[in-house]
């Protein structure tokens, strides 16, 4: 699968985000090593902390489906910015897949790329356990 394809299943699944608090939708779209696609969107709750990222809901729908390994993830926002995993969806990145390569992508399809130990350095793994 190319980026730009990865980056409209993200795109897509950004339109079905439940975000009335924020205003802030969020697709993602995560690819495993064997080329199936798991997307998912931000889902709030008036109850903040119950609010699940677009990239959790991805992980959690691939690993319910069977998926551990994983290749790359896409993420993208309405905003004009890059859209970045953030501080905890990318230590739950980190459980699956180190390696893993980010897309963050903006609302024009503009992207960047990064291997994921970059964005999180030094990161807390299951080989210190």
């Amino acid at each position: 699968m190319t980026d730009r394809k990865l980056i409209d299943v993200a795109m897509e699944a950004m339109f079905n985000s439940y975000s009335p608090y924020s205003r802030f939708k969020v697709g993602a779209a995560i690819e495993c090593e064997d080329g199936e696609v798991f997307a998912g969107c931000n889902i709030e709750n008036a109850a903040y902390g119950a609010t699940m990222c677009a990239e959790a809901v991805a992980i959690a729908s691939a690993v319910s489906g069977g998926k551990r390994d994983f290749k790359r993830i896409a993420v993208i926002s309405e905003g004009g910015d890059y859209c970045y995993p953030c501080g905890n969806c990318r230590q739950l990145l980190n459980e699956f897949s180190p390696e893993l390569e980010v897309l963050a992508a903006r609302s024009d399809g503009r992207y960047v790329s990064y291997p994921l130990s970059a964005l999180l350095p030094m990161a807390f793994g299951k080989e210190i356990l």
